[in-house]
């Protein structure tokens, strides 16, 4: 019977102090929440500061086209476009490259892609130009001229590979060697040719059109 009690008396004093155990570890839990709560409003605070300083230095740029828009100027046109060149080209552009280059200087590397159109300006045509005699349809086309030069700005690509501790970089090193580009680009296609096939191609339009009109015998006068 002593031996019962002393059993039950053991396993209640255990009880006890597992209840006393359990009761301090949760209150110390609860202490911590409570006084790292202030930690936490005080973190979020900053990490919504940093937020807000990240937006003000580094805008999202907002676009708003004015809600009135002039048309300035509306032409019909007989242009008869027959070679397109796709030229992508790299550049260079370099800033304060003296002496003191390696604190001041800026360079930058952009790729340009750029489509360059040739043709014929039908509207140039004058009925002098087209005579017949024989049976022979003889046509004096005005020169091949350039029609468009086009820069692709979804596939243009910035780089920046030297830039100074203190450079300044102007926005016009980049628009000024996009320019250049496109300046390229157009002398590149020139160099090529592309105005001689322009020419070419369109004689070999026109003498289709011209035979399915009944003209099958055509010569065309002139040239580059």
């Amino acid at each position: 019977m002593k031996n019962t009690f002393n059993t039950i008396m053991s396993i209640l004093i255990l009880a006890v102090l597992a209840a006393g155990v359990y009761f301090i570890v949760q209150t110390v839990r609860e202490s911590a929440v409570a006084a790292a709560a202030p930690f936490e409003q005080v973190n979020q605070a900053n990490e919504s500061l940093q937020t807000q300083m990240a937006q003000l230095m580094n805008p999202t740029p907002t676009i708003i086209p004015d809600p009135v828009t002039y048309i300035n100027e509306i032409r019909a046109l007989a242009r008869l476009e027959t070679i397109q060149y796709s030229v992508s080209q790299v550049m260079t552009g370099e800033q304060n490259q003296g002496t003191f280059g390696f604190a001041l200087g800026t360079k930058i590397l952009v790729v340009v892609h750029g489509t360059v159109i040739a043709g014929i300006d039908m509207e140039k045509l004058q009925p002098g130009d087209m005579r017949m005699d024989g049976g022979v349809l003889y046509v004096r086309l005005p020169p091949a001229e350039i029609l468009s030069v086009a820069l692709d700005q979804s596939k243009t690509e910035a780089y920046t590979i030297q830039e100074g501790a203190f450079a300044d970089v102007q926005p016009s090193l980049v628009i000024d060697t996009i320019q250049g580009g496109s300046d390229k680009i157009l002398s590149v296609a020139l160099e090529d040719g592309i105005l001689s096939q322009a020419e070419t191609n369109a004689e070999a339009y026109l003498i289709k059109f011209f035979n399915a009109l009944g003209f099958k015998n055509v010569i065309f006068e002139g040239g580059l």
